[in-house]
């Protein structure tokens, strides 16, 4: 099998393009796979770093707004469609497969005009721009929450499958629980609360974890911060300044970053976190309850959307950023921490989102898709 994967920009994108890639070569270990992104994105890392091949080409996202900029944007995004034409005439893939951002539009694009079969994945629950305007040119849409089927205008297939993340639902052994927590530095008697905001952090949540660390306010439960990497410094600061040493502070543990994040997320009784589409599939994977506080001004403000797939559920209380404090999270922070019938409850709830055979899905329809067009090319 000969497979092209557009995915370019963040690890939401990417990284689902890499696990379909994995899925075709454990199904066809001789498939070709190679990856179309742009010089730019995290798709220059993470793409070589998982095996595959890259290709670039110049794309954009679109703007309403008139302006120099933007022109010239608009003009690399067109000699884009150009680039992807030549590469996909070169490597004459038997399909083509995006997973969002305006990468997507050039490629897909390119696709369709050459008579390719074309298959985008949308992780979010409000599609992007780029899934909405390709719809049409598209033959099979597959959605990670159904909430996406009735914002997707005139497809000619939508198709269920979830969203493949790395993240998976462990049954650890109570040793095994305990060794995790003793490697944290944490207590093994006292709930645990995990709060992250993304890989690089989040500096209204850190504002807010910050307040009931200095304010003592998580006697009852103890905390699991990774604050990112480029927060850490300017926290531990923070924290001097109070006399407080960022290593040594009762009943919480602060990293830069948590490597070790699928161990972490399966013995936490509560995640805070924002809510960016991979980060909901985990947190209804492991059936975790969850605080959510969306990331402001996205594009359709898809964060705020993802939330309310849990939030309609009751799986999940949401925080608007612009409203987060101290108080408000540490209270409730503790109405579910402490109330052990609504926080298995909440768990419950939120793996009734949690799609099953995700990549078994995608490499159907995949196959399908394929034999579908060899069939009515001959």
């Amino acid at each position: 099998m000969n497979v092209v994967i557009a995915a370019a920009g963040t690890a939401g994108h990417i990284n689902p393009g890499i696990a379909i890639a994995n899925k075709i070569k454990e199904e066809e270990k001789n498939s070709t796979i190679t990856f179309i992104g742009t010089t730019r994105g995290l798709e220059n890392d993470l793409v070589p770093r998982a095996g595959y091949k890259l290709s670039t080409i110049d794309a954009y996202g679109l703007s309403k707004k008139i302006s120099i900029e933007n022109l010239k944007k608009m003009y690399k995004t067109f000699k884009g469609l150009g680039e992807a034409k030549k590469i996909i005439k070169e490597l004459k893939p038997d399909i083509v497969i995006g997973t969002g951002g305006y990468i997507c539009g050039a490629t897909i694009s390119a696709a369709h005009s050459m008579k390719i079969p074309t298959m985008l994945h949308e992780s979010n629950s409000f599609p992007g721009r780029a899934v909405r305007m390709l719809a049409k040119k598209t033959d099979t849409i597959l959605i990670s929450f159904e909430e996406a089927r009735g914002r997707i205008p005139k497809c000619n297939k939508i198709v269920y499958t979830g969203t493949p993340v790395k993240i998976k639902k462990k049954k650890f052994s109570k040793e095994q629980v305990l060794k995790i927590k003793e490697d944290l530095g944490i207590k093994n008697e006292k709930p645990i609360v995990l709060i992250f905001g993304g890989s690089q952090g989040a500096r209204r949540i850190n504002e807010a974890v910050l307040g009931i660390i200095k304010n003592k306010l998580n006697k009852d439960y103890q905390i699991v911060w990774a604050t990112g990497p480029k927060q850490y410094d300017v926290i531990k600061e923070k924290l001097e300044d109070s006399n407080i040493s960022i290593k040594y502070i009762e009943n919480t543990k602060i990293l830069s970053y948590i490597y070790n994040m699928e161990e972490v997320m399966n013995i936490a009784d509560l995640i805070v976190s924002r809510s960016g589409a991979m980060t909901i599939t985990e947190i209804a994977n492991l059936a975790k309850p969850s605080i959510l506080i969306p990331l402001p001004n996205v594009s359709n403000d898809h964060q705020m959307y993802n939330a309310k797939v849990l939030e309609n559920k009751k799986a999940a209380i949401i925080i608007k950023d612009s409203e987060l404090n101290t108080v408000d999270l540490n209270n409730k922070i503790h109405e579910i921490v402490l109330d052990e019938n609504r926080k298995l409850q909440m768990g419950k709830n939120a793996f009734t989102v949690s799609a099953n055979n995700v990549e078994d899905k995608i490499w159907k329809e995949i196959k399908e898709l394929i034999e579908n067009n060899k069939i009515n090319n001959r």
